[in-house]
Order: structure tokens, then sequence, then C-alpha cells
């Protein structure tokens, strides 16, 4: 007895090879819907092979420094720094050996929607997460460079469990811990990429309170970033304690 076409659909749902002897029986099936079915079956199976070839590029520092031995290797992360509001956000993340998170990238190349889902597989796949935020006055107090720097020192500190090993995104750091600093390392390694978007959520998410503690700034649209539309609130408004008054053009309005 012949299947029907939504027998199939549900049973292709549930095939993840192309080798699967069900595959080889729908090429022989020459009805259209069937054979538009295997294609757009096909065309899933080839998407999801790029992501795995793509998950492992990006997992070369990873398996490089686990055969010299290193195990809990923390990637590190910092969100922030061009604003002219709110925090710098860093992250330290210690993913397993076995992870598999597909679609990690610089979260600076994700949608917000993106971002938010990754954001969720992360924390459900990490071995640890550490997080750390310097506020604007201490920013504006020690430099934003030396503000992103604690951050991510802070992260590492809060870390549940100790790392061996560390991999950062281009900024140096001074740890009991060896380390390589990689240049667009948030592009290169999974473990980086993986905390650049948690700092780059959870920085999100404290701009979207902020503007429901501070209305009418739109810090929920431009996370704090001098857009024109921010410029203009401040003319209307004024500051508040979360602007960075040494960053240009804040500190026009003292």
């Amino acid at each position: 007895m012949q299947r029907s076409i939504q027998e199939i659909k549900r049973q292709l749902e549930k095939t993840s090879s192309p080798k699967d002897p069900f595959i080889k029986e729908l090429q022989s099936d020459s009805r259209k819907g069937v054979q538009t079915l295997l294609e757009g079956f096909m065309k899933r199976i080839e998407k999801e092979k790029q992501k795995k070839a793509q998950f492992k590029k990006l997992s070369s520092y990873e398996r490089y420094y686990r055969k010299q031995g290193y195990r809990a290797i923390a990637g590190i992360d910092e969100a922030g720094r061009g604003p002219i509001a709110g925090p710098v956000v860093a992250s330290a993340v210690i993913l397993s050996e076995k992870a598999y998170i597909p679609g990690l990238n610089d979260s600076k190349q994700l949608s917000e929607a993106k971002r938010e889902e990754l954001f969720e597989l992360i924390h459900n796949s990490a071995i640890a997460i550490g997080v750390g935020m310097i506020h604007s006055n201490e920013i504006d107090e020690i430099n934003i460079y030396w503000a992103a720097q604690k951050a991510m020192l802070d992260a590492v500190q809060h870390l549940e469990q100790q790392p061996d090993f560390l991999l950062i995104d281009a900024m140096p750091l001074t740890t009991p811990y060896p380390s390589e600093s990689i240049i667009k390392g948030d592009a290169k390694s999974i473990s980086i990429a993986a905390a650049s978007i948690v700092a780059k959520v959870t920085r999100d998410r404290y701009m979207i309170q902020l503007e429901q503690k501070f209305p009418g700034y739109g810090f929920d649209k431009h996370k704090g970033y001098g857009t024109a539309e921010h410029i203009e609130a401040i003319r209307r408004l004024g500051l508040i304690s979360e602007h960075r008054r040494s960053f240009a053009p804040t500190m026009d309005f003292l």
C-alpha cells in the first residue's frame, strides 16, 4: 500500500540520514509531492552538514588546547565598550567537550532573536558561566579599556568551576591561568563566541530594564549607543547616573 504524502512528511521529520532505506524508497516514488518533500529533506541535511562543519572549524582552538591536556577552557568576551550609557559587561564560558550548539558566532553578526535562542542553549549546555559588570561611574574613573579588562577578570572569578586555560577576545589579561588572546576571537572560537552572546544578551536585558526605570530615553532600542534619538532624549530629559560623563558627546551636556 502506497504511503500518503502526510505520512511521508512525518517520517521525513524523524529521519536524519540520507542513507536511510526510507530515502531510497522515496527516490523511486514518481509522485511530484514526494519528490518535493525529498528535495526539502536533502536541503535540510546539507544545511545541518554545513552547520556541523562550521562548528568544527570554530572548535579548532579548543581541540588544540585539549590535546595539550587542558580541560576547563574558558572563552572570554565583553559587550558595551562603545555606548555612552550603561555598563560594560563581560562573560566567561566553559563549554563541555561534547557541547554542540549550531549557529554560534560573533554576537554582532546575529539577530536579537537568534542571540536569545543561543543564550538559552549556552546556559543549558555550559559547564560554567561567569559574568562581570562595570558601571558608568567606574568607567569614568578608570577609562573604558581598564573597565572592560576588569569586567573580564570579574567574569572569570564568578565562574562556578575554576578554568585551567583562557581564550580571550583580543585583550590580554594578567591571571594565574595560561591564556591566548585572539584577534576577532568571537568569530574564531566557540567558547569566545558563547561568551560574546552571554555578555551581549545580559547587557541588552539590563538596558531594557533601564528604560523601565528611566522612561523616554529609548534604552530598550539603542541600548545606550549615541544615536540621534538618544542625544535628543538627553537634550530633553538631561543626564542620568547611567550616562558616561567621560564620553563624547555626553560630556557636552555637563
